[in-house]
Formats: structure tokens, sequence, C-alpha cells
């Protein structure tokens, strides 16, 4: 067992959901810690949109029981403008083979954010 292992091993559920919570904060608000995608769709609109839709993601805080039910800001709709897009975190292995054994764990776990048009999902 790796020392990281031994430490999450003993976070409460809590604690845990709390920790995901947090890296998914940092990776949507600062690109750190992860690895943020785009669909085809949005990788075709202009860049200063594509500037407003990240940044927009960055300060997204409207999470609720609703659209965040597991309290991990890890998906949401949104708006830019007249336009609607969603993002969506997934927790890999270190590998990017398979899901994370411990989302909790940056260890063992590669967050990947992506940024798609609804009509894509």
């Amino acid at each position: 067992m790796t020392c990281s292992t031994e430490r999450v091993g003993r976070l409460t559920a809590a604690d845990r959901t709390a920790r995901i919570r947090t890296l998914n904060d940092q990776l949507r608000q600062t690109g750190a810690g992860g690895r943020m995608v785009m669909t085809a769709g949005v990788a075709a609109l202009p860049a200063q949109e594509i500037g407003a839709i990240l940044l927009a993601i960055a300060n997204f805080d409207a999470f609720d029981e609703n659209n965040d039910p597991y309290d991990t800001h890890d998906c949401a709709l949104l708006y830019v403008g007249d336009r609607q897009l969603f993002f969506k975190l997934d927790y890999y292995d270190r590998a990017l083979a398979n899901l994370s054994p411990d989302a909790s764990d940056p260890a063992v776990t590669i967050r990947v954010m992506t940024v798609m048009l609804p009509e894509e999902y």
C-alpha cells in the first residue's frame, strides 16, 4: 500500500466527497490537476467564445441538489450568452485505460473535464 492510499483510506465518506469536490474545483477553476478537453462542436467555435466558455466554467458556482446530487461539482449545464453547454468530469486511472480506483486520491487518478454542446451528449 502506498502512503497516499493509506492516508485516503482513513477518510470518512464526507471527507472523501469534500476532497473530490476540491480536486474537481481546482481543475475547473485553474486547469491544474487534470486534463481539459472539448468536443468538436466546441472546438469549432471562435477562440474568443471558447475563452468566454472556459471563464464561465471556472466561475460557475450555481451547484445545487438538482444539478449536483453527490456534491462533487463534477457536471453542470450552463449558458454562455445564448449558448447552452455542459461540462462533465470523469475520473480515470493513471494510464487513462480504466476508471480510477479512488477519485479522491490524485496519486491514482487523472481527472478529465469534457466541455460539450448539448447536441453532442
